[in-house]
Formats: structure tokens, sequence, C-alpha cells
């Protein structure tokens, strides 16, 4: 075996070892910087996108009732004043 080589084994284990931990410390910083940034939209009463959707179908709901209502209520008049 040549001395040479047990160097640069343990280099590579080393060079190893390191991307592994750099890894685990990305995704620890990730894990992070993703819990204080849903802490700070919280605290700006930010509403999520599922909210914000349940409350556009509502509203859109609404709308659409509203004018069946308007039309009745126009074609309940136009009757009113034939009779």
């Amino acid at each position: 075996m040549q001395p040479g080589n047990k160097f640069f084994d343990d280099l590579s284990k080393l060079a190893t070892n390191a991307m592994g931990v750099a890894q685990g410390a990305r995704a620890e910083a990730e894990t992070a910087l993703k819990s204080m940034m849903d802490r700070w939209l919280a605290d700006r009463d930010f509403v999520t996108r599922e909210e914000f959707d349940a409350v556009r179908a509502m509203a859109q709901k609404a709308r659409e009732e509203n004018t069946a209502l308007k039309a009745r209520i126009e074609a309940l008049e136009g009757k009113s004043k034939a009779d």
C-alpha cells in the first residue's frame, strides 16, 4: 500500500463528511428561515391562499344570488304593475 493513498483516502472522507454537515446546516437554515417567515406573516394578519380562495368563492356565490334575486324582484314588480 502506498503512503499517499491513505492521505487521499482520509482527505476524501473528510470532504464527504464536510459535505454532509453542510447539507445538514443548509436544511436547518431553511427550516429556521421558513419558521421565521411564517411567524412574520402571521403577525401581520396576512391570509393564506386557501383562506383567500374560500372568501372569493363566497363572494362570487353572493353576487350570483344577488343577481338572481334582483331579476326575481324585477319580475315580481313587473307582474304587480301589469295587474
